[in-house]
């Protein structure tokens, strides 16, 4: 019998308790004692008149009954002849949202409580933005109170295309919605009569019949060591829980940090030695080798190994008081290793309400943002969209020792292969950089163009490769469907595939502007961070950021690829602007609209910005 776990979130009162205690009841999962005590509870706290008030079941806090809100996370379980269920019912109130977060974090699905007689509200799309934050892959929207609106069609009708326009745009696909009344029982357990337009299964049927087995699709090894198991001296066992992928007896493994590589001699679980062990495994491995293995250390496959770096990008969820400080240093924890860790910087404050990004010096309770970590040591992690388990953490407070936040890596931050390796050195050629570019009557840079697609970037930089070339100047532009065609053709459009393209490309224009060559690129390049890092390694008087900050609904009455339509309907994922963000140049060297400034004056503004600053020669 397979297990699934999923959460029942949305906005205050919408019914989430009442719903899981409905799913309860006429799933006949209710012990005697209990059901007498809710009828008696009911009498004393109900909200529901004359009705059993099912929501008891799940609120259990005193001032959960008396303020007839959800505060804690509640949990309980129950079964189908199908499956079995862990569900998590979560706060609906804004000052709650982290302990939303902890419900969420272990969560296959969502079940999004929307009130019929409201409609979507701030917080239901707090909490569906939190949902597609957190990775999970599966929603059902429950339409509740339904027997409040008269089970009126249209009504439903309006509030499911909102619904799944807002999650679409989150990059959820697998949306579910559902007419339903919890406190009837209409569409929760059983299909209703009370709504014969309503073709689609109940709420529970559904529930019973997602597909998750391919949501945790990491095969590779990922083998966490909490503990040196050494009951005596003839014994050394690394016990943990394996999780992601599978281990044999005889494979070849390697021990990050180190890198020490061994081969498994034995798998001791709770029932005595077996032959393999996988996923969700509780295990005991020893190996061949007397290597040096340490809690916090993490076994993995010597050719699938995950990255290992002292930075990473990560969405950062703030759950303290006490606001997040840029540079003060947290205790992390990933997996079971704890390091010293710093905020170096806060990329931008995500607005849950609308998506948008804002500049920030510190976060507050309940807030959230992107943020740069540098660690005291190097460590091994996933992304989190790889596998959560390796891709999530929490901040420590190192006076109080409490939880004060969690993230999940979105990128590694790359660092040059100089800076990490001595065995590499830079050598210098007989022909210099100044006599190449003397050589072209130009000073070499790079001509940074970022901005949406459809802004203009690719036809302005086309037609600036060309007044260049015409004027005698030495030039290439390095455009962004061109590279994937060979150079970045294994790179996808995730968060981490747009890093390591940014990278390459970075690479790239160096080494053009080392032969004295003026490097045009032409990038979406959404995140500050990515393009801070070309700037650093091409040297800040050779990088010209030029920003083409054409409006969106402007670049999207363009879309020549079709890509804002398709994006819109959710079935191209990681979009910019549409489901994943833009982060805006804050001080670019050239701003550029091309919604009201025509082709030709554009490329006269690079030209004569060139020739100002000494770029061109005549």
């Amino acid at each position: 019998m397979s297990l699934l776990r999923f959460i029942t979130c949305g906005s205050v009162d919408d019914g989430k308790s009442s719903l899981i205690g409905r799913l309860l009841y006429d799933s006949h999962t209710i012990l005697a004692d209990q059901l007498a005590a809710v009828r008696s509870d009911s009498a004393r706290w109900g909200t529901t008149g004359a009705e059993l008030d099912l929501a008891l079941l799940v609120d259990g806090l005193q001032a959960e009954r008396e303020q007839g809100i959800t505060i804690d996370v509640a949990y309980r379980y129950f079964s189908t002849a199908r499956r079995t269920f862990i569900v998590a019912d979560t706060p609906g109130h804004a000052q709650y949202t982290r302990n939303m977060v902890t419900g969420a974090s272990t969560a296959d699905a969502a079940v999004i409580l929307v009130d019929a007689t409201r409609g979507m509200q701030v917080q239901t799309r707090r909490h569906a933005f939190i949902v597609s934050l957190i990775g999970i892959k599966h929603v059902v929207v429950a339409v509740n109170k339904m027997d409040l609106v008269d089970y009126r069609q249209d009504i439903f009708d309006r509030i499911r295309t909102e619904c799944e326009q807002c999650l679409h745009r989150l990059g959820i696909t697998d949306v579910r919605v559902v007419p339903i009344s919890a406190l009837k029982g209409d569409n929760v357990v059983t299909p209703s009569t009370a709504m014969p337009w309503y073709s689609g299964a109940p709420v529970l049927e559904i529930l019973d019949t997602l597909d998750v087995s391919h949501d945790g699709a990491l095969q590779d090894l990922r083998f966490p060591v909490q503990f040196v198991n050494r009951p005596h001296a003839g014994f050394r066992g690394y016990a943990g829980t394996i999780e992601a992928g599978h281990v044999r007896v005889g494979d070849a493994i390697m021990a990050l940090p180190s890198r020490r590589m061994s081969h498994v001699k034995a798998i001791v679980t709770a029932h005595g030695e077996g032959q393999d062990a996988h996923a969700g495994d509780a295990v005991t491995i020893t190996l061949d080798d007397e290597i040096d293995v340490s809690r916090g250390d993490v076994v993995v496959h010597c050719d699938r190994a995950p990255s290992m770096a002292d930075r990473f990008d990560a969405h950062v969820i703030w759950m303290a008081d006490a606001p997040l400080l840029v540079g003060k240093q947290y205790e992390l924890k990933i997996g079971t290793r704890t390091v010293v860790a710093t905020v170096e910087a806060i990329h931008a404050r995500i607005d849950v309400n609308d998506l948008s990004t804002h500049p920030a010096e510190e976060l507050a309770l309940n807030e959230m943002a992107m943020c740069r970590l540098v660690l005291a040591e190097v460590v091994a992690f996933d992304t989190y969209d790889t596998c959560r388990a390796m891709g999530a953490f929490i901040l420590i407070d190192r006076l109080h020792c409490g939880t004060v936040g969690a993230g999940m890596i979105r990128r590694p931050v790359t660092r040059v292969a100089a800076e990490s390796s001595p065995d590499i050195v830079w050598h210098p050629t007989r022909v210099t950089r100044q006599q190449r570019a003397n050589q072209k009557s130009q000073q070499p840079c790079v001509l940074w163009f970022t901005g949406l697609s459809a802004s203009g970037k690719s036809t302005v930089a086309n037609a600036l490769e060309q007044a260049l070339f015409l004027r005698g100047h030495h030039s290439y532009l390095l455009d962004a469907d061109n590279v994937r065609h060979g150079l970045n053709r294994d790179l996808d459009f995730t968060d981490a595939g747009r890093v390591e393209n940014i990278r390459r490309i970075g690479e790239v224009a160096k080494l053009f502007v080392d032969a004295g060559i003026i490097a045009i690129t032409a990038f979406i390049s959404p995140f500050r961070s990515d393009r801070r890092m070309v700037r650093d390694l091409v040297g800040d008087g050779a990088f010209v950021e030029i920003y083409m900050s054409t409006p969106l609904e402007v670049c999207e009455t363009r879309d020549p690829k079709g890509l804002y339509v398709k994006a819109r309907r959710g079935s191209v994922p990681h979009f910019t602007g549409v489901t994943s963000p833009y982060e805006a140049p804050e001080a670019p060297e050239l701003t550029l609209d091309t919604s009201d400034t025509p082709l030709q004056e554009c490329v006269d503004q690079i030209v004569h910005f060139l020739e100002s600053t000494g770029r061109l020669k005549h």
